[in-house]
């Protein structure tokens, strides 16, 4: 089992999870550092914008006399440009003084964030030819993920290697999840172990929730679990969703925790499902309708239920299904109930309970139920 851990690639409970890749052998530091890759910069200059010509209101031809008379009358109509507080005669409020940032600019970063990696490119290779880990990182990721360049895996490893070693929290991520991918030897995982854990301990959201996964790996049962919780924990609080899913799971699986831990339990699921993680949808949904860690709320469940049914989520859909069977937050639709069975057969997924409701309705029932589902699959 190749232990490669990816942040954010897949969606997974809090187990081990598997990834592969293949890398080529990383090229020595002096070949990589002499030839390193050419970088031209191509930025297209941008035209002054023309002045915009002052655009009057045209005037409304069918006032009445009223209006004429009385400028100051409003008229009814297609508004003039004046907001509600000119209206009401109120002066806007002075927008809030902006605090003077004393930080120190990094050109290269705000480049790569305005998607101009040839100018990230050329400006944060100098850097990092001279040992500055960040550049190092940058260039890297420009060269890994091939953003305005040729894509590069050679010299994207070196360079992750080079700001592992200066300290970058981020480099040491990347290159353990590399050094993961490239080899299975035991040398390398427990070099790559110690990568992980070190940019975890040092604040990386990512490694945090990564090195949690190593843990549970390594110590399947409680024991693994009690000892990655407190690095799902922070990788949590800094917004990683898989680790929101996974506390929220520990919480209410793991024996003698503290109260104030498994009251959060769906506090943490919803922060999981409102990021988007239809998993932890899928499983809010059911504990609203469960009653799990908290009261039951059929409406609100159903809602989670049919969002993550949405997304794709074949287990979500049959669940669904079974929720318009028993009229579980919403009212009773066989029709609807037989889309959602009929999508979950033709995804795979066999539920006996649904297929017996099924073959119970009326051949005009099913005949609707599978135009619906054609209907959804096409997107109309």
């Amino acid at each position: 089992m190749i232990r490669a851990l990816r942040s954010q690639a897949c969606r997974i409970a809090p187990v081990a999870f598997l990834a592969t890749g293949v890398l080529v052998a990383v090229p020595s530091l002096a070949e990589t550092a002499k030839k390193g890759p050419s970088v031209t910069l191509d930025d297209a200059k941008v035209d002054e914008k023309k002045p915009v010509e002052e655009v009057k209101p045209a005037a409304l031809d069918e006032q009445p006399d009223e209006a004429k008379k009385d400028e100051k009358k409003p008229v009814d109509g297609p508004s003039t440009g004046l907001s509600v507080l000119d209206r009401m005669g109120a002066d806007l409020p002075a927008l809030p003084a902006e605090k003077p940032f004393t930080g120190k600019v990094d050109d290269a970063y705000g480049a790569f964030q305005r998607g101009h990696y040839l100018t990230a490119m050329e400006l944060a290779l100098p850097r990092a030819q001279l040992g500055d880990p960040a550049a190092q990182t940058l260039v890297a990721e420009i060269l890994d993920r091939g953003l305005g360049v040729k894509r590069d895996r050679k010299q994207a490893l070196f360079w992750y290697e080079q700001a592992a070693n200066g300290g970058d929290p981020t480099g040491m991520f990347k290159y353990a999840i590399l050094l993961m991918e490239r080899s299975a030897s035991p040398t390398d995982r427990k070099k790559a172990d110690e990568l992980m854990k070190k940019s975890a301990d040092l604040g990386n959201a990512s490694a945090q929730f990564n090195y949690a996964q190593v843990l549970v790996a390594d110590s399947p049962g409680d024991k693994g679990l009690r000892d990655a919780l407190p690095y799902y924990e922070k990788s949590a609080e800094q917004g990683i969703a898989d680790a929101q899913y996974a506390v929220a799971q520990i919480y209410v699986n793991l024996k003698d925790l503290p109260e104030e831990k498994t009251k959060r339990a769906r506090e943490w699921l919803v922060r999981a499902a409102r990021a988007g993680f239809d998993t932890a949808q899928l499983d809010l949904g059911m504990w609203l309708v469960n009653g799990t860690a908290g009261d039951r709320d059929y409406d609100t469940g159903f809602k989670w239920m049919k969002r993550a049914a949405d997304g794709g989520n074949v287990v979500a859909q049959s669940k669904l299904a079974q929720l318009y069977i028993h009229a579980i937050g919403t009212r009773p639709d066989p029709i609807e109930a037989g889309k959602w069975f009929v999508l979950v057969r033709r995804a795979g997924l066999n539920d006996p309970s649904l297929e017996d409701f099924y073959l119970g309705l009326t051949d005009e029932q099913q005949k609707a139920a599978i135009t619906a589902a054609n209907k959804y699959r096409s997107g109309s």
